[in-house]
This record gives structure tokens, C-alpha cells and sequence, in this order.
């Protein structure tokens, strides 16, 4: 359908002819029937249910669509193959904040579903290192690229070992957004993304099913990234770093291994007893580079267990924190621009929880899936990695960042959820 299709809301449910209808065609289009209760969900489901009509292009009219109405309908017209053209309405203020969210939002989605073959690490680096340049302001962004032995003479030994493996080799990106004009200003924030374009499982390796979508496992990366571009655009004005840890998680004879240990930076020995628990050894690397900026506060975002999906679902995103009074405002910024987040537990002696006779610590249990509580033994075990004994630091584990399949709300692959809330936490803490 070429023409642009009007799509308007109605209070109260469809005419009886229709019955339980979530929406109804009209002379111009379709009109979607507004429940009262649930009315996010509710106007997101019929998107979903129009883009399965094959709508190609739609403009939003009529004076009951408010800016989140708009956003929960974008979020589920759009698809993997089809960003989708939805012309928002309103006021100025109200469709320019609906285009920025467009804007970050689809550059996370299509790097995310992107084809590992063609995002790979370095790629993935340089992707986001020019997305943010094309939303900042000329001359506020810094950066440098780490490849493969410049890693290990940086110290990053955790993100080299994982990537490795692959002849496509790990880089760092460090990025220095500093909008001040003043080399010297103090770092307010930095943000910290895991990148593995594709992980194998390395030799603990995954099982086909397991596998096919794991392109999506440098879900944080993507996050993190869109995070701070939409609150550059949202005028944020204080020095933030990023840094994402990229790497291939591949078997190879130059791959990692169990039993390997990893002496890090810091001093911290880990035994590798579970090669598929990768991203918790290159997050290490990023928060120590993260700590070393300086910045008060530290947010890092991954794709990091099954455990948080078991936990609570995929339809939110799981928080820890050290940091009780940091958790509960963060939660508070989720709940102000409609990302569900729930926090789950996380305590100093969670640190204790994958030991291990030959190192400081182990990557993991031994058993599968990390065993009982394993999405809070892995942010026990980054926790030792970031400075004041967690003050300031915060851990999303995204287990809503990506779907396998299309459901009745969203298509298939990444939704972008946990972009919103970081960039709200940025712009009000850092």
C-alpha cells in the first residue's frame, strides 16, 4: 500500500458488528479503539496487528494521541525488515521529542539485528563512534579505538582473552563526549556496553537453537550508545565517557579455555569455568576503565544471562545495584518513561558466590545456567570491579532487549527497551 494511511483513536470499544476488534477501518484508514485500562499495551498490540497488514506508511491524527501513545504505537508498528514511516502529530516540542526517540532508537535496532557477518568488532565500534558524532555538536567528541595487542598493553586482559579466538580481533572503544569546551572538566558519567557481535559459547558451547540469535548479544553496546545520543539530543551538557567492549566469543586453537586464568588490572584472578560466561569478563575490563575516568557515576548495560530472563520474563528489564538510593531513583526514571524494570538482589557477598580453588574468584558455577541466583552472582562478580564499594554504580542485565520470534506486541529482534531509562537517568544524575 503506497498511500499514507491516517490512523486516528477512539474512546470505548469497536461497534458491536466488530466485536472485541482492536481496531476498526474508517474512510481514511483506521481508527484504534482506546481502552482506558492498559491503553499503552493496548494501542501498541493493534500496531503490531496493522503492520501485519502491510502498511508501509501511516500518519497519526486526531487529538488523543499523546506523545507516549505515540511511542507505544512506533514501538509496535515497526520490524526488522520494515523500520517503518509513522508521521507523529502534535505540537513542535511533542514530534521533535518523538523523532529523536525514532532517530536512536532504529540505529540500536538495526545494528542489533544486523547480520554478525557484517557487524563485526571493530565495525561495531566504528558504527557507534559515528553515530554519536552525527548527533553531537563538531568538536565535543574524542575517541580511541584499542585492537587486539593494544589491549593487552593497556591491561585489558579479560576482553582480549574472550575475542581472541576469532581473526576478526577485540577492540575497546573509549569515547569522550565533553560538551563543556573544557578539557579539564570532571567526567560526570561513563557508561560501560557489552559488544560480543556473536557468541559461540566459546568451547562451553551453545546448542543450535541457542546460537541463531545470538548477533543480539551486543545488545549493550547498542543501548548504551542510543542512551547517550538521544540525551545529547535532549541537551544534555555534562562530560560522560562510553566505553563498549567488543569481541567474537569463537572457538579456534588460540581460544580461551576452562581452566584458563585471567589476571586483571586490578589484580583480581579469575578461573574460566564456563567460556559462555564471556560478558561478565569483558564488562570487567570496562568498568576498571570507567572507574579510572573518574566518573561519580557508572552505568553498564549487557545481554548478560538467561538467569534475569528466568527471573522476570521478556517483557522487562532486570537492575542491581549496590547502591539502594541510586536503585530507587533509577526506577523511578524507568516507571517516568514507561520502561518496565524491576530490581533484583544484589549484596557484597554475592561477590563470594562462584568461588574457585585455583583464583580469587571463578566466572561462574559449573553448572548449567550458573545455577541458583545466577543472574545476582553475575553482578556480584562485576561488582568487584567498580570503584566505592558500588556507590554510583548501576547494572542492567537487558533481558527484554531482544525477541526470538514475533509476539502480540512486538516483531521479532531488538525492541530498544532500557535506552529510555539511561539516558533519563544520565540527564537527571550525571
Amino acid at each position: 500500500m503506497s498511500d499514507v494511511v491516517q490512523i486516528t483513536l477512539q474512546q470505548g470499544g469497536a461497534a458491536e458488528k466488530w466485536g472485541k476488534a482492536l481496531f476498526t477501518p474508517v474512510n481514511n484508514g483506521f481508527q484504534i479503539h482506546l481502552k482506558q485500562q492498559d491503553a499503552l499495551r493496548s494501542v501498541q498490540k493493534a500496531s503490531r496487528s496493522l503492520d501485519n497488514l502491510g502498511l508501509t506508511e501511516v500518519k497519526l491524527t486526531g487529538e488523543l494521541w499523546t506523545q507516549e501513545l505515540q511511542w507505544a504505537f512506533y514501538q509496535g508498528f515497526c520490524s526488522a525488515r520494515k523500520s517503518g514511516t509513522v508521521h507523529f502529530c502534535g505540537d513542535d516540542s511533542t514530534k521533535m521529542q518523538l523523532e529523536y526517540l525514532a532517530r536512536c532508537f532504529s540505529w540500536a535496532k538495526k545494528v542489533t539485528n544486523q547480520s554478525p557477518d557484517d557487524l563485526y568488532p571493530e565495525q561495531l565500534a566504528k558504527s557507534a563512534l559515528a553515530f554519536i558524532e552525527s548527533v553531537a555538536a563538531k568538536g565535543t567528541v574524542r575517541s580511541e579505538i584499542l585492537l587486539d595487542q593494544q589491549l593487552l598493553d593497556a591491561g585489558w586482559n579479560g576482553l582480549h582473552a574472550v575475542g581472541r579466538g576469532s581473526a576478526r580481533k577485540p577492540v575497546m572503544l573509549v569515547l569522550d563526549y565533553n560538551p563543556t569546551g573544557d578539557a579539564s572538566a570532571v567526567v560526570s558519567a561513563a557508561l560501560v556496553g557489552k559488544g560480543i557481535t556473536f557468541d559461540s559459547g566459546g568451547y562451553s558451547i551453545k546448542a543450535t537453537e541457542s546460537m541463531l540469535t545470538m548477533k543480539c548479544d551486543m545488545g549493550g553496546a547498542a543501548t548504551v550508545t542510543a542512551a547517550l545520543a538521544l540525551a545529547i539530543l535532549q541537551g544534555l551538557n555534562k562530560r560522560v565517557r562510553l566505553i563498549l567492549c567488543c569481541a567474537e566469543n569463537l572457538i579456534s586453537s588460540n581460544a580461551y579455555k576452562l581452566g584458563d586464568i585471567i589476571t586483571y588490572k586490578n589484580g583480581t584472578t579469575v578461573e574460566i569455568v564456563n567460556t559462555d560466561a564471556e560478558g561478565r569478563l569483558v564488562l570487567a575490563d570496562g568498568l576498571m576503565c570507567a572507574a579510572e575516568s573518574g566518573a561519580g557515576l557508572i552505568i553498564d548495560a549487557a545481554t548478560l544471562t538467561g538467569a534475569a530472563v528466568t527471573a522476570v520474563g521478556s517483557e522487562y528489564t532486570a537492575l542491581f545495584a549496590l547502591d539502594k538510593a541510586l536503585a530507587q531513583k533509577a526506577l523511578s526514571y524507568a516507571e517516568t518513561v514507561q520502561e518496565l524494570t524491576w530490581q533484583l538482589p544484589l549484596e557484597l557477598w554475592h561477590q563470594q558466590q562462584c568461588p574457585s580453588a585455583y583464583a580469587d574468584t571463578a566466572n561462574s558455577r559449573p553448572v548449567k545456567g550458573g545455577g541458583a541466583g545466577g543472574a545476582s552472582n553475575a553482578a556480584g562478580f562485576l561488582s568487584r570491579f567498580v570503584p566505592n564499594e558500588g556507590k554510583g554504580w548501576l547494572h542492567f542485565d537487558l533481558a527484554a532487549a531482544f525477541n526470538n520470534t514475533n509476539n502480540a506486541y512486538w516483531a521479532a529482534g531488538a525492541t530498544g527497551q532500557g535506552i529510555r531509562t539511561i539516558s533519563a537517568i544520565l540527564l537527571a544524575e550525571a
